[in-house]
């Protein structure tokens, strides 16, 4: 870090004294990682799936040879295995992330394994959501008992694999509320992993894995009311956006911030998507009128998600400088004023090419704002050996700059043609 690169000439300047330095230095040293203990996690993860697939692939060559019994006792043995690798690890290596990891991944998929091979040695009927199902329902202790990130992640893609097949491949004859169930059982180890080691990789993946998910499965939602999932979409984003403003999420690397990408990325293309009149043409007020909209599942996703953004943004308001919020923080309130005018009017799709158009001029000033107190701090410095840079989320601001004004371009084009 370049701090600790600056140590010796602040000591050489009286700026600290030696004894602060070594205290500084201490300090840093003792919350690295070791690069080491690194390559050990992913080599223990990666060691552990690959005995796992090469045992498979060992039985599965001589499968058709073997008895109904052999057949069973083979089906088990991985199982077994990865059972008494984890009382292992428990007993004897518990502190070991990479021997947690390496074992969990490996329980993880051989109770896949067992599950399909017992149900194909005794043709046992199902179909592939009720596999998914089980084996998620039978892994979830796994993650608590060998408090296993890697298995978290695996989990996390598993349930979402699950409502996926159970909610748009196989629509409309199931529906997947299992999901959520057991994504808010995986919540409370991403919790503690987020208080115990914010700064780890496996809450950057985490972020990642949760975001995608939530975003993915929310759509599982929609039904006969399917066009309030509009609103419900742009409140989770909104929420996202503001998630990813926290104060431990703000200051890191913008890869790992997936909740600022997520939301403000989701926020953007699903108003570039509503800027056309197809949607507002197709919204009727008769149909959301009815007293079943209330009790519908969309319904209560937009209410529950939408509430929990406004208290978000209260938060945020509360604490910071109003002037600095972004527009981003707020455009789910001005969409759902938007959406109820809409269910009047078709004109709708005017509102949110000037939303649009709004947004863009709002994170251009931003832009420059920031490049004009970058001049202002290199001029006044005059550090010669620093050049200026403009970081990406600023660039970022003058891409969307241009995005809108171009859209708003071909809306105006179309209105005055039209």
């Amino acid at each position: 870090m370049k701090v600790l690169k600056d140590l010796d000439e602040l000591v050489e300047n009286q700026i600290i004294t030696k004894e602060i330095a070594d205290g500084i230095l201490s300090y840093y040293q003792s919350k690295k990682v070791s690069p080491q203990k690194r390559l050990f996690i992913v080599f223990g993860i990666l060691g552990a799936i690959l005995v796992g697939l090469g045992i498979n692939l060992i039985i599965a060559h001589n499968w058709d040879d073997f008895s109904r019994p052999v057949k069973a006792f083979f089906a088990f043995l991985p199982l077994v295995i990865g059972q008494l690798a984890c009382v292992f690890v428990i007993i004897k290596k518990y502190k070991s992330t990479a021997w947690r990891e390496g074992a969990s991944a490996f329980l993880f998929f051989a109770v896949g394994a067992s599950i399909s091979l017992i149900s194909q040695i005794y043709n046992i009927p199902g179909d592939l959501s009720s596999f998914l199902l089980t084996w998620a329902l039978l892994t979830l202790p796994l993650i608590y008992v060998m408090n296993s990130s890697f298995t978290s992640l695996l989990f996390i893609a598993g349930i979402t694999w699950y409502a996926c097949e159970t909610e748009y491949w196989t629509y409309p004859q199931r529906e997947a509320w299992f999901y959520w169930g057991l994504l808010f059982a995986a919540l409370p180890h991403y919790y503690l992993l987020y208080k115990n080691k914010p700064k780890s990789n496996f809450i950057a993946f985490h972020n990642w894995m949760v975001s995608l998910s939530v975003i993915i499965c929310l759509g599982s939602l929609a039904g006969e009311y399917s066009e309030l999932m509009f609103i419900a979409y742009m409140s989770l984003f909104g929420l996202l956006f503001l998630v990813g403003n926290f104060k431990h999420f703000k200051y890191q690397k913008l890869i790992n911030n997936a909740f600022l990408i997520a939301g403000s990325l989701g926020t953007i293309i699903l108003l570039l998507i509503l800027s056309f009149d197809w949607f507002w043409d197709e919204l009727s007020f008769s149909k959301l009128s009815s007293l079943n909209t209330l009790v519908s599942p969309e319904f209560i996703a937009t209410v529950l998600i939408s509430v929990l953004a406004i208290v978000l943004l209260i938060k945020e308001l509360r604490t910071s400088d109003i002037r600095k919020i972004n527009s981003l923080n707020w455009t789910f309130l001005v969409f759902i004023l938007v959406f109820l005018i809409g269910l009047a009017t078709e004109f709708a799709y005017v509102l949110i090419n000037l939303l649009i158009l709004t947004i863009g001029l709002l994170h251009v000033r931003k832009g420059a704002q920031k490049i004009i107190g970058n001049f202002k701090l290199w001029f006044i410095g005059n550090y010669h050996t620093h050049c200026l840079q403009v970081s990406t989320k600023y660039k970022f601001c003058y891409s969307w700059g241009v995005i809108c004004w171009c859209r708003y371009r071909i809306f105006c084009d179309k209105l005055f043609n039209d």
